[in-house]
Formats: C-alpha cells, structure tokens, sequence
C-alpha cells in the first residue's frame, strides 16, 4: 500500500506515438532544404552535423504521419531518400569525429535493406497460439509475439560500432532518428518476424520448469560477411567473442562466408512467459547489460554482443531489493546480438516433459549442429550441401548422423569449460549461473547481477539472493558450470541422443578444458612459460589476506625486474604496493614479509625462465587488463544516465573498448579500486530485480 512516487515525463515531446500513425509516405525528402544545409557543410563541421540532425528530426516529427509507415515498403524508400543525402554530408563532415574511415562502412547494410534469414521459426515448431498471454506451452520452442510500445519517447543513450559491423550494419544507421523507435519496440524493423523462445531451467540448482523469454523478444536472424580473423572489430582477440576461434579448431571445418546473428530486445514488453512480470527492463539493468557485453568482448572473453541502448521515456515500477519500498525509474531496452541465444535449458524443456516431446530434443540437436556446428557434420553429401550453403545449414527434413550427437555434447562441454575459465582469469562472478542462462554455443549470456572482483574475495557473489549459499560465488563458479553441463548432459541422454557413457564423459571433457584453458590463461597473467600451481597459489593466499585488488595486482607484476642485473627488491615495486589493500599501520612487517618472500620466488622463477623483462612485461599488458566495468563506475554512469547525462558512460565505455591499454589520458578513476562509500548494496552487490 506504499503510495507510488509521481511519474517524471522522460522527455516531454510525443514523437513516438505520432510516428506510429499510418499514412502515405512523403516524396522529395531529398529537397532543396536538405541540399542548403549539405552546402553549409564547410563552414563547421560540428555545427553542420547538429543542423542535418535537426533537420531530419524536424521533417520526422512534422512529417512523421506521412513519412513513417514502417512497415511499408514505400515508405522505407523515402526514409531512405533523406538517410542518404544525410548520410553523404554526415560522411564527410564527421568522418574523423565518428571514425568511420574503415571501409566495412562503404558496403555495410542500410537498415531497411538487412539480409534476413528466420531459419529458428522455419526449422523448428511453433506455438499454434498466437495469443499474447501467460500460459503453459508444448511441442513448440518458441512463440509468435511483437514488441509492446513504451508510453513514451524513446531516446538512444549509445550504441555499439564494433557490433554493428559484426552484423554487416553501417554505424552510422544508428545515427538515424528513427533507429530509436526501431530498436526499442516502438515500430516495426521491416523483415524482421519477432518471437520469444520457451524453455526451461534448474535456478540455483533447483528445478523451475517452464520459463522462456519473458522480455526478451528474438527479430529474427540477420546473414552477415564474415570479418576475417584479426580483422574484426574491437581488438585482435574478437574472434574469441564470436565463436570464429572455436570453428577453427577443428580442421574439418567449412570456411564460412556469413555469419548468422540473431538481433533481440530486452525490455520489449511481456511474452506468454514474462510470469509475473512486466516485460520491461530499466535503464539501469539495460546499461550494465550493454557495458558488460561490450567490455567481455574487448578482454576476449566469449560473449553476447550489445547492439544499442535505447531509454524508452517510460517510467517502469521496481522494487530493487525486494524490501516494498518500489519506485519509478526510467525505462530501457537493450539490442542483444547473438549466433543463436538457444540455452540448456531449451534442451531441457522438452525432456523433462517426456513422451513425445522427447522428439523436439531431437530436432534442436538436429538444428544447432546443423546452423552452428557444422563442423562436426560427417563427410556425407549432406554436408557437401552445408558446406556449399556456405551458411552451415542444410534441407528442414535433414538429420544428421547418430554419432554426431556424442562429439557435439563434448564440444558444448569444452567451450563452457573454456569459458568460465576465462572468467576465472579476470575475475568476472555472472552471478546468476542457471542452466537457462547457459548458452549453447559457450558464450557469456544473461547480464544480470554480476561483477569483477574488486579486492580478490574467491567467496564473492555480487548477487543478494545468492548470499546464504553463495554457489554462483567466484570459487563455485567452475563447480557450478560442472553441475549445469550434468543437465545438460541429462537432457540428451533422456531424449536418446547419448548413451550413458558419453553423458558421464561429458563432465571430464568440460574439467580438462577448464583446467587447461585455466592454467593456460594464469601462466600468461603471471608471464611464465608455464603454469605454476605453488606460485599461483601462494599469491592468490596473500592477495586473499591483504585484500589485494585482483585487476590491479596482476597488471603491477609486470613492473617487476628479473634481470640478473637487479638486486632482489628490498621492498614492494610501487605498482604491486598500490594495488594492496591493506594499509597504513595495518601493514605489518610481518604481512610485508610475506609478500616479499613471495616476490622472491616469483623473480627466481622469471630468471629461471629468461624471458626478457620488456618482452615479458609487454606480454603480461596484452593479459592483464587496465581497464574492467567495475561496479562503482556502472554506478556513476547510470546515475548520470537517469538523468540524462550519458557523458560518464561515454567516457567509461571509451577506456573499456581498448582495456589492455595504458591509455595516460584516462581518468585515474577508471582504473582505481572503489571508494570506501561505494562499497554497500545496490552498487558491489545487487538484486535480479532488473
């Protein structure tokens, strides 16, 4: 009975709803105003850019009824009439401000001409209802549902280049004033056919039955080029991010051309599974999401992709700690991108079912082996046909051989374990480790919670609920992806597809590729050749004692000399010293002492190594980051955000695209441990209430 605050209008113009209205689109878009401004263009760059940008807002809200009928195809082609003559003027008055010189940018994809593929809702059943309301549903993976528009005008706040052009999309279509009607569910994006995908899932290892995509709402599929490795966006290491690095393990691989990715909006309003829901997402949430997704595909880490951020202009009710004291705060919707965004817990749906849905496990074993794990099909002239798709996929009927089955559930083991080890690596805690929040494909997936270890704590979990047990800490993380690849494992051998020897394997397949990618990822974090547990171990004890902070403490080492030529340090280098959080008084002789002789063991092992200390230490600067989306500067972003000012997150995203760099320009901040008034819930540590 708690009286609600009053609503604050996010933006005071009504655009949105005016766009909405059908009508004839509007010829001569491309008119004598638009070529004034363009010849303006010279005098100043800045101030050219601002006044195309008002102009076309100007033609849009006066226009809009005429101009924007979304999803008709005339009406695309006039949008397309003003786009252009904006965008010529855009690219030469911008091109160094926006950065846009690579030549991805010339022969990208305009948003109304998006090669769409929908091979999800093609291949696989749906639900025969198409009514948009909470119920049980069977035999179908997913459900026919648009998104709800916000009562509200939406705003972008950032959107991601580096994702754009893994899609094949121009970044300067995010420029568009109609891109934030588009991508935050307020129109229609022509091609697309939206749906929410049911599935099921143990939530702290506890059974919940059927869940889904309860504000999450899949366009469809997009076919893009493939970028060629080390040319992708980003930094070398992004084709880890995108799955291009697994495929090439396997020799038999295809050398795909294009690449599916699947475009979804969360907080695009309720689905026949939202439950108790909404289906919104708050700007809050909505950020961290986008951060997080951007940041872990910098630090080559496996992961979702985060196309844009749009705020909604809506106010959406939440109850951040689940304490009654609800509140409005803005709304949001983020574009996640994905090869497929298909979870354990899809699998396990159907099998927990039994009886005859016991088939659809089949068939979507059948359909990720055959779109995203190709590789693994037998040289059969079906795959001869998968292989000359150039696209992995091959007739609906097909299925693939029976012994396929057992090498695709141990290469789903394999990437899971390299990925969590990956966030062992860096200290990344997801928070939220249900097997609906696993992906298929061995990507980070499902921002909720989470957080970097700030002070290396191994039984930190950044999440409220999980306070009591703590089995999504950091330490259980490994534990818990052994347990969630079980599931899995269970669910394929429920429906046939494995024997009970190859489901039993699958927990040795995911530990020995965690373990090695693990001891792989701490040699490099360390610079050694090779991996060494003692030494490991013994700095994790005095870093655990002395509340070292982890990010920190790893970059500091490289600052430390092995050369012969230096005598073993008396005292602690000025970097590693920093980065220690125990201070003043409470840094005994005795706490000193012990990092000293850990300090001692380490450089004998350096020279015993004889790795050069620049080559070394420029090795170590490609491992350990500088930068990480701490959750103090998340925080002070989002607090700048709900207030309209996107600048902090601006700043904060800038230092993350390129987080192994020093980068002497940055804020000292961006790379500082948090203040002591920081340090307390709803910023270290956070609800799911999102």
């Amino acid at each position: 009975d708690t009286p609600m605050p009053a609503k604050k209008p996010w933006l005071p113009m009504a655009q949105a709803e005016q766009l909405r209205k059908l009508g004839t689109p509007f010829p001569g878009v491309s008119g004598p105003r638009v070529r004034t401004l363009t010849a303006r263009a010279a005098a100043s760059k800045q101030q050219s850019r601002t006044a195309l940008l008002n102009l076309t807002t100007h033609m849009l809200r006066t226009r809009g009824a005429q101009l924007l009928q979304l999803d008709h195809p005339r009406s695309m082609a006039a949008i397309g009439l003003l786009h252009q003559s904006r965008c010529r003027c855009l690219r030469q008055v911008t091109k160094s401000a926006l950065n846009t010189s690579d030549p991805t940018s010339v022969s990208a994809y305009r948003l109304e001409a998006l090669p769409w593929d929908h091979s999800f809702v093609t291949e696989l059943p749906g639900d025969v209802s198409t009514t948009n309301e909470l119920r049980q549903v069977h035999n179908a993976f997913y459900s026919r549902v648009s998104p709800t528009p916000a009562n509200g005008e939406p705003r972008l706040v950032c959107y991601s280049r580096q994702a754009a052009q893994l899609i094949g999309l121009d970044p300067l279509e995010c420029e568009r004033p109609e891109f934030p009607l588009l991508f935050s569910g307020a129109a229609p994006l022509p091609g697309s056919r939206p749906f929410a995908q049911v599935y099921g899932g143990h939530q702290f290892r506890s059974w919940a039955g059927q869940l889904g995509d309860g504000r999450a709402i899949t366009l469809g599929e997009v076919l893009a080029p493939s970028l060629p490795v080390g040319e992708g966006p980003s930094n070398p290491e992004w084709p880890s991010a995108s799955l291009d690095h697994q495929q090439s393990q396997s020799s038999t691989a295809p050398q795909q051309t294009t690449r599916r990715w699947e475009l979804q909006l969360k907080g695009a309003g309720q689905t026949p599974f939202s439950r108790r829901s909404d289906g919104r997402a708050v700007l809050r949430s909505s950020l961290r999401e986008y951060v997080a997704s951007e940041a872990l595909a910098a630090l080559g880490v496996p992961t979702t992709r985060a196309l844009s951020l749009v705020a909604t202009g809506a106010q959406v009710v939440r109850d951040m700690f689940y304490d009654g004291n609800a509140k409005y705060e803005p709304g949001a919707v983020v574009c996640r991108v994905a090869p497929s965004f298909v979870r354990f817990g899809t699998f396990q749906l159907p099998a927990s079912r039994g009886g005859d849905q016991a088939e659809l496990v089949h068939k979507l074993a059948d359909y990720v082996i055959k779109q995203h794990y190709p590789h693994l099909l037998s040289e059969t002239s079906s795959q001869s046909q998968a292989q000359e798709s150039g696209l992995g996929g091959v007739s609906a009927g097909y299925r693939p051989p029976v012994d396929v089955y057992a090498p695709f559930l141990k290469e789903v083991c394999e990437r899971t374990g390299r990925l969590i080890a990956a966030w062992q690596s860096i200290g990344f805690v997801h928070g939220v480790m249900n097997t609906d929040n696993m992906s298929i494909l061995g990507l980070t997936i499902d921002f909720g919670p989470y957080g970097f270890l700030d002070a290396f704590d191994p039984f930190y979990t950044p999440n409220t609920t999980d306070f009591s047990n703590r089995i999504y800490s950091f330490r259980s993380q490994p534990e818990s992806g052994q347990f969630n690849i079980t599931m899995l494992a269970n669910a394929l051998l429920s429906a046939g597809l494995v024997d009970k020897e190859t489901a039993s394997a699958a927990v040795e397949h995911y530990s020995n590729a965690f373990v090695q990618e693990y001891e792989a990822r701490m040699a490099a974090k360390l610079g050694l050749l090779q991996y060494d547990k003692v030494l490991s171990g013994e700095l994790l004890k005095v870093m655990y004692e002395d509340d070292a902070d982890f990010t920190n403490t790893f970059r500091a080492l490289s600052s430390v000399l092995s050369d012969p030529l230096y005598e073993t340090p008396a005292a602690l280098p000025p970097a590693l010293r920093a980065a220690i959080g125990t201070q003043g008084a409470e840094f005994t002789a005795e706490k000193e002492a012990a990092w000293l002789q850990w300090l001692s063991s380490y450089i004998a092992r350096l020279r015993a190594d004889g790795v050069p200390d620049v080559e070394r230490a420029a090795a170590m600067n490609k491992t350990n980051p500088k930068f990480i989306p701490r959750q103090h500067l998340l925080q002070y972003a989002i607090s700048a955000a709900e207030e309209g000012d996107f600048s902090t997150l601006e700043e904060l995203m800038t230092a993350l695209e390129r987080p192994f760099d020093e980068q002497p320009e940055a804020d000292a901040k961006l790379s500082a441990r948090p203040p002591p008034e920081m340090i307390r819930p709803g910023v270290c540590v956070l609800s799911c209430s999102s």
